[in-house]
């Protein structure tokens, strides 16, 4: 029903003029129609806005002057959490409008509205749920038009309480009347509730029964007892326990199966935060900040915090209560709780209360749940504060599905499929890149499903019709066959080509760059491993300047989950089959029959596979150092190495850098293996070791793109690839780059992981398709 603001009283006599506008971009599910009714009723606009699958339509009529200042606020300070990617204006003859209204949402067939990302809970709501004096008292669903869930509870647009998980719940009387009042921080904010007319929570034992009592006070006793509790959040259910219990975490570990990767953890409130870490501006900001992510932070020493926490790590993954719900656990029950993903196994994040029982029942002994439908399920968002910009690990909850503005040539929309691993995929339309949230490991048939029902939900939402599918070049990737699945008009991109892509289209480069692309695996054109490449490319194109040295890689995937594989292969190959085969028994003779295998296989070149990977050279290293011998989550060698680095001291840099190559196009990192293995003999601290190392890196890579810079003219250089998660890199090679004059392009919007390769595939395939 049409809310009107009833009769205005004419300003002035002067002529009348007519815009009607249409806004595009994050506009609905923010609180703009109330914004513009405010503003109209200010400026004594007459006229009408409305929803509709265009955009915001605004049809308003007034005297010049005002008009002109009416419209300038709205482009210039729209509300809080809206982003206008376009606008149009177009004048009409006046038609002696009376009042302003909000009209009833219009369905179209031309969408160009974005649906808005999951938002943290604001000041005002927190307020409100910790006074016993309003209404929305300890309710777990309060929310308003500045804070709540959006596109976790979304089915279509636009964006109306019906076309959202809370059709099923009618508002009451005084729900109503804070929806149809103007004045009203809730008026016409779509997920509005309260306790007599809105969802409830439920708490349950691991066999499903309802938990009778107080469910705020059971639940916050029972993670006190040490107790696991599965809680149903805003896009999944997580795991929950007292993160100062080491026993409590233990037990966490043990019964999901997952013995070393960091788990997140939901603190109270700022001050406890700060009592855990150290905590910048910028990284509180982070914190505080609407889509209130996982913020990695460095640990405070000696405190309460279990070791089991985060095992060997300085970091720690920290957020704050972003849902009502939160904020009532963390406030009755312990201050720090882990609250990590409820899925087992690499499965997708549970959303349904029915599945979790079933398959956490042997996880967790209570089930905080609730009856408002997860209708898109969405994993938090990881970030960290580097180099003065934000730092992204997983792009998710509170950033999807907010568009991606490209300088990119207008074109036909595409389809990007992503990576096998940190899957997301692209939806690009336009100029405007939809990455979905994040999906993970393709290989379990589940995950493929999850990817395919957020796929059919992400090009509802983004009305995307794709003419062009990008895929990896990989034939035996799960996302190449679901790709091709999709259509017959399928681009194939090279994986690094790709993170160069992505990484130019970030920073709206269009014209060629050198590209430092460092990973773990990447399918390369000659069939090899690559992934510590140096590339010379555009979108349209790309070549590969330099690379390191190839070593074989035994046992494929079995290879890259074992880091001794790779450092048994490094001595064979850099110190000869002979002495390589005495060092490598030497180091790794409790491996067994396995270690037997490995060497008849380097000896036979039997199932051997060459890899350029500096990700797996991290992997050989860390073994040789015996800091870590099996990859239990993705990275975790490559984080045992950095932190042994850090553990040398600020002055690491300091360390002088192991000798090596480069010899035509190759970087040979051989010396510094016989040199390592030296130092090990000698009895060298492995601190000291990793920080040489870090060195040696970084100065090896800087030689080969001051080459590379030398006969190609280029100054302009993308970092992409997950390598450069580590900071010590990151910021070492950022820093000697700036220095001798180039602009170094680092990843702000996406991950440089496979997290963001399917932006990459999306603009090579675009370009490669459309050409």
């Amino acid at each position: 029903m049409a809310q009107t603001a009833g009769s205005l009283e004419k300003t002035t006599n002067l002529p009348l003029r007519r815009y009607r506008l249409t806004l595009q971009g994050i506009v609905q599910g923010v609180g703009f129609r109330p914004f513009i009714y405010r503003l109209a009723r200010t400026w004594g606009i007459r006229g009408e806005v409305y929803n509709a699958s265009s955009g915001v339509c605004i049809d308003a009529e007034g005297e010049a002057e005002r008009l002109e200042s009416f419209i300038r606020e709205i482009l210039t300070r729209p509300p809080r959490l809206a982003r206008i990617s376009a606008w149009q204006q177009e004048e009409l003859p006046p038609k002696g409008w009376l009042d302003f209204k909000i009209k009833t949402s219009i369905a179209g067939s031309e969408q160009k509205v974005v649906a808005s990302p999951d938002v943290a809970l604001c000041p005002d709501c927190r307020r409100e749920i910790l006074d016993p004096a309003d209404r929305h008292y300890r309710y777990p669903f309060t929310n308003c038009t500045s804070c709540g869930p959006r596109f976790t509870i979304i089915y279509t647009l636009p964006y109306d309480r019906v076309r959202t998980a809370m059709a099923l719940f009618p508002l009451c009387s005084d729900c109503a009347a804070e929806y149809g009042n103007p004045a009203d921080r809730r008026f016409h904010a779509q997920p509005v509730a309260c306790p007599s007319c809105g969802p409830r929570a439920t708490l349950l034992d691991n066999k499903g029964q309802p938990v009778a009592g107080d469910w705020v006070e059971l639940a916050a006793s029972f993670l006190r007892r040490g107790c696991i509790l599965a809680v149903k959040g805003l896009g999944g259910f997580h795991l929950a326990v007292d993160a100062t219990n080491n026993e409590a975490v233990a037990n966490l570990r043990r019964r999901k199966g997952r013995p070393a990767k960091p788990f997140a953890v939901m603190a109270r409130d700022l001050a406890t935060v700060q009592k855990y870490c150290y905590v910048s501006q910028e990284e509180a900001g982070l914190l505080l900040g609407p889509a209130a992510p996982i913020v990695l932070l460095r640990r405070r020493p000696h405190t309460d915090l279990a070791p089991e926490v985060a095992p060997g790590l300085r970091s720690l993954g920290v957020m704050l209560p972003y849902t009502p719900l939160h904020l009532l656990l963390l406030q009755a029950g312990p201050p720090l709780i882990v609250m990590t993903s409820a899925n087992i196994s690499d499965l997708p994040l549970i959303k349904e209360e029915a599945k979790a029982l079933q398959e956490l029942a042997g996880v967790a002994d209570y089930f905080l749940s609730h009856n408002r439908e997860i209708v898109n399920r969405c994993d938090d968002s990881v970030v960290a504060w580097r180099l003065g910009e934000t730092h992204f690990y997983r792009r998710s909850r509170g950033f999807v599905p907010a568009a991606l503005q490209l300088d990119l040539p207008d074109g036909p929309d595409v389809l990007a499929a992503g990576s096998d691993l940190k899957n997301t995929f692209c939806l690009l339309k336009g100029r405007e890149a939809f990455l979905s949230q994040h999906i993970g490991d393709l290989a379990p048939v589940e995950t493929q499903a999850a990817w395919r029902e957020a796929l059919e939900r992400l090009q509802v939402l983004c009305d995307c019709r794709p003419e062009i599918i990008a895929c990896d070049l990989h034939p035996g990737y799960y996302s190449t066959r679901l790709a091709h699945e999709l259509g017959s008009n399928v681009v194939g991109v090279q994986h690094h080509h790709a993170h160069l892509a992505s990484c130019l289209a970030e920073n709206g480069v269009t014209s060629p760059a050198l590209g430092l692309i460092c990973d773990g695996t990447g399918y390369g054109l000659d069939g090899a491993v690559w992934g510590g490449e140096i590339l010379l490319g555009s979108y349209k194109s790309f070549q590969r300047l330099y690379h390191l040295r190839y070593v074989p890689l035994p046992g494929g995937d079995q290879g890259a989950r074992h880091p001794w594989y790779m450092a048994v292969s490094y001595l064979y190959h850099y110190l000869g089959s002979g002495a390589g085969t005495t060092a490598a028994r030497e180091l790794f003779d409790r491996q067994g029959p396995a270690l037997e295998i490995v060497l008849q296989m380097l000896n036979r070149n039997f199932q051997l596979v060459p890899t350029s990977s500096l990700g797996r050279l991290f992997d050989a290293v860390a073994a040789l150092c015996g800091i870590c011998l099996e990859n239990t989550y993705d990275g975790q060698a490559a984080c045992a190495l950095e932190e042994a680095a850090l553990a040398a001291g600020g002055a690491w840099a300091g360390w002088p850098p192991y000798p090596f190559d480069l010899t035509g196009a190759e970087m040979d990192p051989g010396a510094m293996i016989k040199a390592i293995w030296q130092d090990l003999q000698k009895g060298v601290e492995v601190p000291v070791i990793a920080a040489r190392f870090h060195r040696t890196l970084a100065e090896m890579l800087l030689q080969a793109v001051l080459r590379a810079a030398s006969f190609t003219g280029l100054r302009g250089v993308a970092l992409s690839g997950g390598v450069w998660h580590n900071s010590l890199l990151l910021e070492e090679i950022s820093r000697e780059l700036a220095k001798r004059g180039f602009t170094v392009y680092r990843h702000r919007l996406v991950p440089p992981n496979d997290g963001g390769l399917s932006l990459g595939q999306a603009a090579v395939a675009r370009e490669i398709g459309s050409g």
